[in-house]
């Protein structure tokens, strides 16, 4: 293991929480046996260029502080770098965190940098661009582009299951078609999942899914009814086998997809791109900082 003399921790602070949540990770730095050099970045258009700048100092170890948003837009500008990404979940659903068996609080977070080991990982890619966790079509993009922040910031993922309920009042299955380099099959869907992890939204969702198999995984929701999409995330919310019942799973090194009609995804949240796309795997581009044993 390389060893750490230099850290850099960057924090989307837009929100009060973020800016809270910052502070108090920049107490907890100061019991690491190690420097760290803490950016809060209000405004997140310029995320990036304090990752650049924070990588001109040779850190070894680079903290990224946010929702699994933050993680997946940052995570390209470590790719080809020395660095070990540290992950500090700061986000509603903090999936890739809970991938990686991460504490999802401030204090147990930071105990990792100092008490655990970095371990090599897979990224997803969509087209040419990295993220870390889960990419989605269907109601997910609907609910990204259209919840109401409050909403978000009181109700956590209680709310985004209200609100998912609600959006199903302006949504239509769709048609997709999925190759795996065996020939392409259509399906009538209502949601797809394209996961380098398990869980999405919070929830383990693809049981086929990992951050070290070295293959990415389309899963689709099946069916014409908006009925089975509820039953799929109900279950799914309260942890039970049900939720497989209707979906179907591809997976291998590198998938294409395409939808009929054209639809937007969801990147750990963010809506960056639209079908027809070709989901790739980038195995063991990265390491990650994780409980020891994990």
């Amino acid at each position: 293991m390389t060893e750490i003399t230099r850290a850099a921790m960057i924090v989307n602070a837009k929100s009060r929480k973020g800016r809270k949540l910052f502070r108090r990770a920049c107490q907890r730095l100061r019991d690491l046996p190690f420097k760290v050099d803490a950016y809060a970045v209000k405004n997140p258009a310029h995320l990036d260029r304090t990752v650049r700048k924070a990588l001109e100092k040779g850190p070894q170890l680079v903290i990224l502080g946010g929702g699994d948003g933050t993680i997946s837009g940052l995570v390209d500008l470590l790719v080809g770098h020395d660095v070990i990404l540290g992950v500090l979940p700061l986000g509603t659903a903090n999936s890739f965190a809970r991938t990686l068996g991460l504490p999802l609080d401030v204090d147990g977070a930071i105990d990792v940098f100092a008490t655990g080991e970095p371990k090599r990982i897979d990224l997803g890619m969509i087209d040419e661009d990295y993220f870390a966790n889960c990419a989605a079509m269907g109601l997910s993009p609907q609910i990204a582009e259209t919840v109401p922040h409050r909403l978000k910031k009181v109700l956590g993922r209680v709310g985004y299951l209200g609100w998912a309920g609600y959006q199903l009042g302006r949504f239509k299955p769709f048609t997709l078609f999925v190759n795996d380099g065996t020939g392409e099959k259509k399906l009538r869907v209502v949601e797809v999942r394209i996961s380098n992890g398990p869980y999405h939204g919070g929830t383990w969702l693809v049981d086929d899914a990992s951050v070290t198999s070295g293959r990415i995984v389309v899963q689709a929701v099946r069916g014409h009814y908006k009925r089975r999409l509820v039953k799929n995330w109900f279950f799914s919310f309260l942890g039970r086998d049900e939720r497989h019942h209707d979906t179907v799973s591809f997976s291998g090194t590198s998938i294409r997809v395409r939808t009929d009609p054209p639809l937007p995804i969801s990147i750990d949240g963010e809506v960056l791109a639209h079908t027809p796309v070709t989901a790739h795997v980038a195995a063991g581009v990265i390491e990650v900082m994780v409980p020891r044993g994990t």
